[in-house]
């Protein structure tokens, strides 16, 4: 059996997978929120408990983790959760030596050879370059980037911490945004922005007097009335947030694709972009991706695609961690 983990500041989905002739097939899952715990151990020793029927008479031979934050040293200080997660205290708790960390980002390039192609919207198919590198972003409870080199053989993922970088306005009116954002942050990074917070965000910035209920609980999440409301456009304020958001994402994805020269397409994942799929379907995220003045003509070359299965970087950690055993 192996055992895989995608570790995030809002959510730990963990798995047991069974593995015959090289394909890995979902045997137990299951969901805990990640601040009703302490350590993320103690939710690998929940999920133990749980999963024990479903060993019987197997083991664990490996575990793969993705992990919101840098992996250095082989353990994760989350970046939005008061965790370290150290890869000789798993192997204790999963008795296996066979332990895989990695970045959340990395798990779900793992996982892009493994995807059916249902699994994927496509933005722009794009020209792809045969071996060329490629791009991830992802928003969610944060926002994470990473990219994809080809070695000769297979993709090799190389993590970025993009996310914390200085959000760079486009236009005037996201020149005022910075200005906002200045007054209330001493850094403006693009995950203040592109993330479930940043919406609430934008929405203040938009119109300062409008309210919605979820705006009065402060332990309320606004981020899915804000969306809810704008993909019905039912207010005028939520739609402009959703307006603004998606061009401010499609946006980064470009200069993402810039900087790492994507020729072998950018993969659009987090759990935000499945859930206003429509949004971002729309050709606002595309057309702010694009437009990148004299590179435009190869930005509309690039592919751009939108990963469906949320469980994408549990599948690639999983195939991580069995590749682990071959090694």
């Amino acid at each position: 059996m192996i055992l895989a983990g995608d570790v995030g500041g809002t959510k730990c989905n963990l798995a047991l997978f069974a593995e015959k002739k090289g394909k890995l097939t979902t045997v137990f899952k299951q969901r805990f929120a990640s601040k009703e715990f302490a350590s993320f151990d103690l939710i690998v020793k929940e999920f133990s408990r749980q999963a024990a029927a479903h060993l019987k008479n197997d083991k664990i031979i490996a575990a793969g983790f993705g992990v919101a934050g840098p992996v250095i040293d082989n353990h994760v200080r989350a970046t939005n959760l008061p965790w370290v997660v150290d890869a000789r205290i798993l192997a204790q708790e999963v008795a296996t030596d066979k332990i895989v960390l990695m970045n959340d980002l990395g798990a779900t390039g793992h996982s892009i050879e493994h995807l059916e192609p249902s699994e994927f919207v496509v933005l722009n198919p794009g020209k792809p370059e045969p071996g060329g590198t490629r791009a991830l972003i992802a928003a969610g409870t944060g926002l994470g980037q990473s990219f994809l080199v080809w070695d000769g053989a297979r993709y090799r993922i190389a993590p970025s911490e993009g996310g914390h970088a200085d959000y760079a306005p486009h236009t005037d009116q996201q020149i005022e945004l910075l200005r906002f954002m200045r007054r209330r942050y001493p850094q403006v990074s693009w995950e203040l922005i592109l993330s479930g917070r940043g919406f609430r965000t934008l929405h203040e910035f938009l119109a300062p007097t409008v309210k919605h209920p979820s705006f009065e609980d402060p332990d309320s999440d606004p981020a899915p009335e804000i969306t809810r409301l704008g993909l019905a456009k039912s207010c005028p304020v939520c739609v402009e947030t959703l307006d603004l958001w998606t061009a401010i994402y499609g946006a980064e994805a470009g200069n993402l694709a810039l900087k790492v020269l994507a020729l072998g397409g950018v993969y659009v994942a987090g759990g935000i972009a499945v859930k206003i799929i429509e949004k971002i379907k729309d050709g606002k995220f595309f057309t702010a991706f694009q437009d990148k003045w004299k590179f435009e003509a190869m930005m509309q070359n690039i592919p751009v695609s939108v990963v469906l299965n949320e469980s994408a970087p549990l599948l690639g950690a999983a195939y991580e961690a069995l590749a682990a055993t071959r090694s």
